[in-house]
């Protein structure tokens, strides 16, 4: 790990690109940023390790953190974990959105009986991206529940960052058995899956090539915080590089952030590869902002 958040700028100015898109970027309700950040400090079971926080500044200084980085648009991430918590989690990203532009007003969903009423709604609001995790929230991506959830995001093709994969640690619901049991019901789902799906990378990326609006973000992949590389085929990347979106896990990063960008251009896979994954591709997802 050599490069640091100073040197983005000039990396971008070579790749001749206007910046960065970051689909898998957190901001939560201050009460639920408290304790995911006392989580991630006690270690706790789901990461498998120490965590040590890169980013642990207010709303305000990330932002400006991040369009300092050069980030022109980004996500704000949160997800529900439990019955009953994600209308107060997504009033809040409505709020977020209206005082950060260049941010990509997001929601939650958990399966629940109100999913069916809240999710149709705040797409109605215009809400541009959806955040699940199966590994926190210990739910299937094929429960019943999720039908019409499932149903109404395909229908307004708002992209859902999904943490399917089973790392860092897995749960009873992480993998691709259910995902693809979804997808075969609702083929056309604008999936990213977060992660490249780590460990089950090759599985997700039959999935990518398999149906149309399935991408994958590049989020703590092949970063040095991890002892093993993971089991991805870089040459399998290069073959998906309309289908692979810039993601980074910012605030929640043990590393510099610029570390994840350096870790993707030592794959080698060529600038052409770079400027698809750090800017167009997330850029025809989920635009430029005021970019």
């Amino acid at each position: 790990m050599t490069w640091q958040d100073a040197d983005l700028t000039a990396y971008l100015e070579r790749l001749g690109v206007p910046g960065i898109v970051d689909v898998h970027v957190h901001f939560m309700a201050p009460p639920v940023l408290a304790k995911v950040w006392a989580y991630f400090d006690a270690a706790g079971p789901k990461l498998g390790r120490p965590w040590p926080i890169h980013y642990r500044t207010s709303d305000e200084e990330r932002v400006e953190t991040l369009r300092a980085l050069g980030v022109k648009r980004f996500t704000a991430l949160s997800y529900a974990h439990k019955p009953g918590i994600a209308g107060f989690m997504n009033d809040w990203l409505a709020g977020f959105a209206e005082r950060v532009p260049d941010s990509v007003r997001s929601a939650t969903f958990f399966p629940e009986p109100e999913a069916a009423e809240y999710v149709p709604a705040v797409i109605a609001e215009g809400v541009g991206a959806f955040k699940a995790h199966l590994q926190v929230g210990e739910f299937a991506a094929d429960d019943p529940l999720l039908d019409p959830v499932w149903a109404a995001i395909e229908q307004a093709q708002v992209p859902v960052v999904l943490h399917a994969g089973s790392g860092p640690m897995p749960g009873p619901h992480t993998g691709p058995r259910g995902v693809a049991a979804v997808l075969e019901r609702f083929p056309r789902l604008p999936l990213v899956i977060a992660h490249l799906g780590m460990p089950e990378v090759d599985a997700f990326c039959d999935l990518a090539e398999r149906f149309e609006n399935v991408r994958l973000d590049t989020t703590m992949t092949f970063v040095d915080f991890f002892p093993d590389p993971p089991p991805a085929d870089p040459q399998r990347l290069l073959a998906l590089q309309d289908k692979i979106v810039f993601g980074s896990d910012f605030p929640n990063i043990p590393y510099p952030y610029a570390h994840q960008v350096e870790a993707l251009d030592r794959l080698g896979l060529g600038d052409d590869w770079m400027r698809a994954v750090l800017w167009h591709n997330g850029a025809d997802l989920f635009g430029t902002g005021s970019a």
